[in-house]
């Protein structure tokens, strides 16, 4: 298995983790352990995929002219992935904030979103523009 299917296939895991996290409340039983698998794949997703996911998520910042730190890969994941008509819909507040000379007063965000894999630009809680897929 290739690089790339390995990355599909963990940001398609942590979509489902964490759907699976947003449908529960804080008193299901098996809350928590369901929390520490959600960040047990974050966490393997960091170190297998950061360097190379960093790289990707720094020329996506510098695409939209952002000077904003670069985050570790999984912050840029939203809370939950729903798809509807065909798009993913997620909660306008989802991703990662930056700052952006071309949308200057703008809510700016980039998101991960899976199958497939790319990362978006948001603005105003709506998609703009796929700033790289994989």
């Amino acid at each position: 298995m290739d690089t790339s299917e390995k990355i599909a296939i963990a940001v398609s895991e942590i979509a489902e983790k964490r759907n699976e996290l947003n449908n529960m409340t804080y008193n299901d039983a098996s809350y928590d352990d369901v929390e520490d698998d959600l960040h047990d794949l974050e966490d393997d997703f960091n170190e297998e995929f950061g360097d190379f996911l960093e790289e990707v998520l720094a020329d996506a910042h510098a695409d939209v002219n952002s000077d904003a730190d670069v985050l570790l890969p999984s912050a840029y994941f939203a809370q939950s992935y729903i798809q509807k008509n065909g798009e993913y819909v997620f909660s306008g507040d989802d991703g990662v904030v930056i700052d952006s000379e071309d949308y200057d007063g703008k809510a700016v965000r980039l998101i991960f979103l899976p199958d497939p894999v790319r990362i978006v630009l948001v603005l105003d809680g709506k998609i703009q523009q796929e700033l790289w897929t994989l």
